[in-house]
């Protein structure tokens, strides 16, 4: 889907129109009843009209270092998969123009503001947790019978301390336990929290990244 039909849909879905009165519309501006079915400069010509009658984009904000901040339903699960995989070292640019790119590889989709359908987006979800399964072990949807295991931050940080750690095993966690509980103080595994997995994440990124310098 281009980021014009993803346009046209999230203005479909603004400005309250049912189904008949969306094809009509269409086709009174356009003549055809599908975006799909239309040039580019006729999907512009529909945006153009619906911004007439009042479609707002949703406008971009900035996060506290300046940078606009990534919008869209699904950008938040995206930006945070991105990021544990720069965690992970196999994600070169944390950068959200490399997410953005991505995402288009993927999907065909400009930005994440424009990810209107689950199926777009999920093809870039489950994009992003194959390859972190394949290049660093992550155990998505499998949580070995421990339930500490359970989120989706002790799978990433228990992969890069696989990572850190050749030879580590899940049973004896030999250093795991102690590191988790010097970076957050926690001493119980299923009592962490997703900011302090986050946490945990960040912190073991580091050393990741600075080990595969170190390397080089």
């Amino acid at each position: 889907m281009t980021s014009s039909i993803a346009a046209i849909h999230v203005a479909k879905k603004q400005l309250g129109l049912d189904d008949d009165t969306y094809r009509a519309k269409l086709a009174r501006i356009t003549g055809k009843q599908s975006a799909k079915d239309m040039t580019e400069s006729e999907r512009e010509k529909v945006l153009t009209t619906f911004r007439n009658e009042g479609f707002r984009p949703a406008p971009a904000t900035r996060r506290a270092d300046g940078r606009r901040r990534l919008s869209g339903k699904y950008a938040k699960k995206l930006q945070a998969l991105w990021i544990a995989a720069w965690n992970l070292g196999i994600v070169r640019e944390r950068d959200d123009t490399a997410l953005l790119a991505f995402v288009k590889r993927q999907t065909g989709v400009d930005h994440t503001r424009f990810l209107a359908y689950a199926d777009d987006a999920n093809r870039a979800i489950e994009a992003l947790k194959s390859w972190m399964r394949r290049e660093a072990g992550v155990s998505y949807g499998n949580t070995n019978g421990y339930d500490w295991l359970a989120p989706d931050g002790a799978k990433v940080a228990w992969a890069q301390w696989k990572i850190l750690t050749p030879g580590a095993s899940v049973m004896v966690r030999k250093g795991f336990d102690e590191q988790v509980v010097k970076i957050i103080g926690k001493t119980m595994l299923h009592e962490v929290s997703a900011a302090n997995w986050q946490r945990v994440m960040n912190d073991f990124g580091e050393r990741i990244r600075r080990d595969k310098a170190a390397r080089k």
